[in-house]
């Protein structure tokens, strides 16, 4: 089992539109510094599936038939955008499995294309192959799912958006060794904003959970450049993702 994080950023991402501060003109210098639309790819027993569909070049990156499935977050638009134009493509249908939403996000319910989207009940695990997935309720401003992966002995979750982790959702995750937890963070300490953790949410729930490894994701602007200037404060066991890189196998 292989994840890699495609967008470490919110939705604003990095650079931020319109601000010229260093650290902003540097990400435009430089793709390693950029951060882009929140998701992820995860690579298993040969199949491939997406965590979120918010890149914008889904169709470029990933030729027809390489997709074996995407499982949404929610439908927030930075988390769905790139559907839009994939969905026109021909071939196999692609399963997206997401929350129940009756909003959906604009119009991909009434023209799905080539999608066929399957909603999921929360804590009702099913199989993507031999791949057991677990929907998990998350506190965001749309119905929401992270989730919980399990494949052999392995045991990774993905959890983005969120503000804290609901009591059961916590509860199971706990309930056994992760090997892996990628989570939301996308503001600085002691900025208390709803829908999304701050480093302190993150860093409670990084000591309460307990993973081998915890890889921080979602990160906004300004939490993006005071990480650069505080380069050593995360914990060991915490690390604050970025854009393509490979975070399970941990190395």
């Amino acid at each position: 089992m292989r994840l890699r994080l495609l967008g470490s950023g919110d939705a604003a991402g990095m650079p931020l539109y319109g601000c010229g501060c260093e650290a902003c003109d540097a990400a435009s210098d430089s793709p390693v510094l950029r951060r882009t639309a929140c998701s992820a790819q995860l690579e298993i027993g040969g199949r491939t599936y997406l965590l979120d569909a918010g890149q914008m070049s889904l169709t470029q990156r990933f030729p027809s038939g390489s997709l074996d499935g995407i499982l949404l977050t929610h439908f927030h638009v930075d988390h769905v955008q790139g559907l839009f134009h994939l969905r026109w493509g021909v071939g196999a249908d692609i399963p997206v499995y997401c929350p129940e939403d009756e909003e959906g996000c604009a119009d991909l319910y009434k023209h799905p294309g080539m999608l066929c989207f399957h909603p999921q009940q929360a804590f009702v695990p099913f199989m993507l192959d031999k791949l057991q997935v677990t929907p998990l309720p998350l506190n965001h401003s749309k119905p929401t799912f992270g989730y919980l992966m399990m494949w052999q002995r392995e045991r990774i979750a993905y959890l983005t958006d969120t503000k804290g982790l609901p009591s059961k959702t916590a509860e199971l995750l706990g309930s056994d060794k992760l090997d892996l937890m990628v989570l939301d963070c996308s503001h600085l300490p002691g900025c208390d904003r709803p829908g999304h953790n701050n480093l302190d949410d993150a860093l409670v729930w990084h000591n309460i959970i307990a993973p081998r490894q915890t890889v921080l994701t979602h990160i906004g602007h300004d939490l993006d450049i005071w990480l650069k200037a505080n380069p050593r404060v995360l914990p060991d066991g915490v690390l604050a993702g970025h854009d393509e890189q490979l975070v399970y196998p941990i190395s």
